[in-house]
Formats: C-alpha cells, structure tokens, sequence
C-alpha cells in the first residue's frame, strides 16, 4: 500500500489552478528558499506577519534566511496559530518548463 502523505503537503487550490496538469499532483515537503515568495505567520492572538522571502534575500545571504526562519519559528512556535509558505508559481513554472525541455533536448 502506498504512504499516504500528511493533507498539509498538498498545494493549495490557488496554486494549483496556476498550472493544475503539473501542480495537481505535487505533494510538498520541503520548498527551495529560492521558490518561495513570503511567508504568512499567523498568531493565535490574531497577529499576522508576512516575510518578504524575495526582498530578505537580496538583503541577506540565503543561509542566514533560513536560519532566521528557523530561529522565529522555534522562538513562536507556542504562539503560532499557522504557517503559510506563498510560492512564486511564475518561476516555479518556468524553471520545471526549462529543465524540462534540456532534458528532453538531450536524450535526442
């Protein structure tokens, strides 16, 4: 029998509706930094932050985004109510598109 995989690590419909013949059936674990546009922490007392991903990584080394990432959810994590990762389905989309059509190119 096939692992099933927890429902969180489905896409969200608004992502999929982006490009529903390859998102549809994409089960998420873990995404790049490079892919994600920001980051929507919200709190259990209402409170919402949003972390720009773009914007802190041209401020910052990549490392040091994810580390404080990290360190905010660990410092929160008994006051985050839930955790909303916003990908950058334009790149995403382009990026599968042109690894794909090398890939294809090459095994001509």
């Amino acid at each position: 029998m096939p692992k099933k995989s927890p429902p969180d690590s489905r896409l969200p419909d608004r992502v999929i509706d982006h490009w529903p013949e390859v998102f549809k059936d994409i089960d998420i674990e873990v995404v790049p930094l490079e892919y994600l546009h920001s980051v929507l922490v919200s709190f259990k007392d209402g409170k919402v932050w949003e972390i720009d991903i773009a914007k802190s990584r041209r401020q910052t080394a990549e490392q040091n985004v994810e580390s404080t990432l990290e360190e905010l959810f660990r410092q929160y994590d008994n006051v985050i109510d839930n955790v909303d990762f916003r990908l950058d389905t334009v790149r995403l989309k382009k990026d599968i598109q042109d690894r794909t059509r090398l890939f294809m190119k090459k095994r001509k």
